[in-house]
């Protein structure tokens, strides 16, 4: 079922810190450069009312709110974009989506199964209604991705044996680095494990268009008290976390992440091992994918670099000339033009809720494995099935 889209579409972002930041640029830019449904940034949401009034000025919104309640129930909003942190998703996105209006959320989906299955159950029934929704994987919006994804469905990596997976930061690497709510369980859920590793789960399960059947994992706190605004405070989530998982095709899959590697700033590095051939990508080189072709000559075997700047590329005809590369930032640009278009045309844009979920499952199995000195999980294939 479809429903008349409005024109323009009224959009309201909830959360104006990092991801607001984010996203905001990502609404300002992209009827620039792509061709979208006609839009306008209505509000900007924030709980400090001079603050959000100061980044709905910088940013591009029309007007600031502090009661993302009443903004809901505007009639001249059509889509929610939810950039607030974890514990506030499912409240939001449930009366959004009742509401019936479009819902964008940042990864991961919920704090909790229990949250991101009502996230689910709202985004099912308001689908029957032609009202869409997405969760923010932007990494699936990584054109060289997007091509390693292609290369993969190609046939090109021939059978996909086994992935190498490792999202390292160190911006927690100072023992000193103060108290955040994201190292409180109760408002972020996860540690590295949500906060990053469920990006490099995501992204396995893009490229190889799999489905997880066992997890194994181990989870470690390296700084188990920070400084807080009364003293010290009890960091209750982890640093860093170590997953092996098995897929349904019968590759397996590694992945590590931690936010106390010191000296790696946004390394997301992925490597695809395959029969015939293999890919290597690091996020802090985002327009390069190495490819390993075995089925060439043996004297002309060797990883190849693809500079991912051309016009035939995914996304790429909307930016630059050739060698004039692109962004982070851009990444968001992409997720911002796919999610409107797919409301324009009344589709269900990818990743779904239902996606989220998915690797929600995954990371609970993590947690589980990590209490149980990494025993070995099972879980049901269909239910973590990738995009």
């Amino acid at each position: 079922m479809t429903i008349d889209t409005p024109s323009p579409l009224g959009v309201a972002a909830i959360g104006y810190a990092f991801m607001g930041k984010a996203h905001s640029n990502a609404w300002r830019n992209v009827a620039s450069f792509f061709d979208v449904p006609a839009f306008e940034q209505k509000v900007l949401v924030g709980r400090d009312a001079d603050a959000v009034a100061e980044a709905a000025a910088k940013y591009g919104w029309a007007e600031s709110a502090t009661d993302w309640r009443s903004v809901i129930e505007r009639d001249d909003i059509h889509i929610i974009d939810i950039c607030a942190p974890g514990w506030m998703h499912a409240e939001i996105a449930v009366a959004a989506l009742e509401a019936g209006k479009h819902v964008l959320v940042e990864k991961p989906l919920a704090n909790t199964i229990g949250e991101a299955e009502s996230m689910v159950a709202a985004a099912a029934s308001a689908r029957a209604r032609g009202v869409q929704s997405m969760i923010g994987f932007n990494y699936r919006r990584v054109p060289a991705l997007a091509l390693a994804r292609e290369l993969i469905a190609e046939g090109r990596l021939g059978t996909v044996r086994h992935v190498r997976a490792a999202y390292l930061q160190d911006w927690l690497t100072d023992a000193q680095s103060p108290m955040t709510w994201r190292l409180r369980k109760e408002t972020a859920g996860s540690g590295a494990l949500g906060d990053i590793a469920s990006h490099a789960i995501d992204q396995i399960l893009y490229l190889l268009d799999d489905a997880v059947t066992e997890v194994s994992g181990r989870l470690q706190t390296f700084v188990d008290q920070r400084p807080g605004a009364d003293g010290l405070e009890d960091v209750t989530v982890d640093d860093a976390a170590w997953v092996n998982l098995s897929l349904a095709s019968g590759a397996i899959a590694s992945v590590e992440a931690s936010r106390v590697a010191t000296g790696q700033k946004n390394s997301l590095r992925l490597e695809i091992y395959g029969s015939l051939g293999s890919l290597t990508f690091d996020l802090e080189n985002l327009n390069e994918l190495n490819f390993m072709d075995t089925t060439v000559p043996v004297r002309e075997q060797g990883f190849r670099r693809i500079l991912v700047n051309e016009p035939e590329h995914p996304y790429l005809e909307a930016w630059w000339p050739q060698g004039h590369i692109i962004g982070w930032e851009h990444t968001f640009t992409h997720q911002i033009r796919d999610f409107l278009t797919a409301i324009a045309a009344g589709e269900s844009p990818s990743p779904s809720f239902e996606e989220g979920l998915n690797v929600q499952h995954i990371l609970a199995a993590v947690e589980e494995s990590a209490a149980a000195k990494s025993s070995l999980i099972q879980l049901n294939a269909s239910v973590t099935e990738g995009a």
